[in-house]
């Protein structure tokens, strides 16, 4: 296949994403082909850890191909992003869990569906370049493939901030919020993994790793869990308009871009999976409950088409400059019943 790269090299397992022109997007036969390789290496004695990176300087991943979503949805056809995401899901859920050491590098832009494949394994790498990003809302959804997980998981309320605002983080500032764990110079990557594929231990990681150039989370942190404690996006939106800092004045911009219900379901997500009951499994079923929805009740159709269809910057949200009603989020995220997610792969 020509968009990935799959081998086995030395003690390794090795995955390459080749998409660079695409910024390494992933299309769905990229997640099959990954959930077959992890399926084939679980047991192979042969294989002592998974190292995956990817071409270009650009990307890691910039997420997932949405394109194809776009066409299918807006010609009625929801079942085909259904699928989608339940058998990205069990990719992302397959990651979490992998028996084997699991080593992503993460240079460029980490976003969406690269988060799912990058951020839920074992060691997870980044370095100057690094940007990682839930940027969902962005286009009507809701930050997913996991993603609600690290976003509650997050220290304060680093979770609710990230997940509406979108603010990219660097490598400092994803190790802070707990999306990635070493810092390494990227001119050392290519050696470092050819120590991995030979010697099959992830432990020449630790001895490479570095200080990484001070982010900008730590020192927003007071601000942030100030002014993101709020119950609801109307809560948030309302403490934000009424600080006169710069850093609320920026937040509010970068929230104004984004879908209302899409945020509101965001923080909703968050605060029920805070907590002792938090596992991935409930992190991905919620996610699917709106996800599965997303194209027929929420704003995706119409956030896919002002970013790339017709590129105007200028979607049509639902909610728009109002209270974003909490019956539209419990109609978003509740159960599925017999068309819930299904982590477990079909014969």
């Amino acid at each position: 296949m020509s968009d990935i790269d799959i081998r086995i090299k030395g003690r390794a397992g090795r995955i390459t994403l080749t998409r660079p022109n695409a910024l390494n997007a992933l299309t769905y036969e990229m997640c099959l082909a990954i959930e077959d390789a992890l399926d084939r290496w679980a047991d192979d004695d042969a294989v002592a850890l998974v190292v995956i990176d990817a071409e270009g300087p650009r990307a890691f991943c910039s997420g997932g191909d949405i394109a194809e979503l776009y066409a299918t949805g807006s010609q009625g056809n929801f079942a085909y992003g259904q699928k989608f995401w339940a058998d990205e899901y069990r990719l992302n859920y397959e990651i979490f869990n992998y028996p084997k050491p699991f080593v992503s590098f993460l240079q460029g832009f980490t976003m969406g569906g690269g988060v799912g494949v990058g951020c839920h394994g074992s060691h997870r790498i980044v370095g100057e370049s690094s940007q990682i990003a839930m940027p969902e809302c962005g286009i009507g959804l809701v930050p997913d493939v996991g993603g609600s997980l690290m976003l509650a998981l997050a220290e304060g309320r680093l979770g609710e901030y990230l997940g509406t605002t979108a603010a990219r983080m660097n490598a400092d500032d994803a190790i802070y919020a707990g999306f990635a764990d070493t810092y390494i110079p990227e001119l050392m990557w290519a050696e470092l993994i050819e120590l991995l594929e030979n010697s099959g231990s992830p432990d020449a990681i630790a001895t490479r790793a570095a200080k990484a150039p001070e982010g900008t989370l730590r020192g927003l942190r007071g601000q942030i869990d100030k002014l993101f404690a709020g119950e609801s996006l109307g809560d948030i939106l309302r403490m934000l308009r009424a600080d006169e800092s710069d850093f609320a004045a920026a937040a509010l911009k970068q929230i104004e871009r984004n879908s209302p219900l899409s945020m509101a379901c965001t923080i909703e997500m968050i605060h029920r999976l805070r907590g002792p009951s938090l596992s991935m499994e409930k992190a991905l079923d919620l996610e699917y409950r709106f996800t599965a929805r997303a194209m027929e009740h929420a704003d995706l159709l119409e956030g896919i088409r002002a970013a790339i269809i017709d590129k105007d910057r200028s979607p049509k949200w639902q909610f728009a400059g109002v209270n974003v009603p909490a019956a539209a989020v419990s109609k978003m995220l509740q159960p599925l019943g017999e068309n819930a997610l299904n982590l477990q792969k079909e014969a």
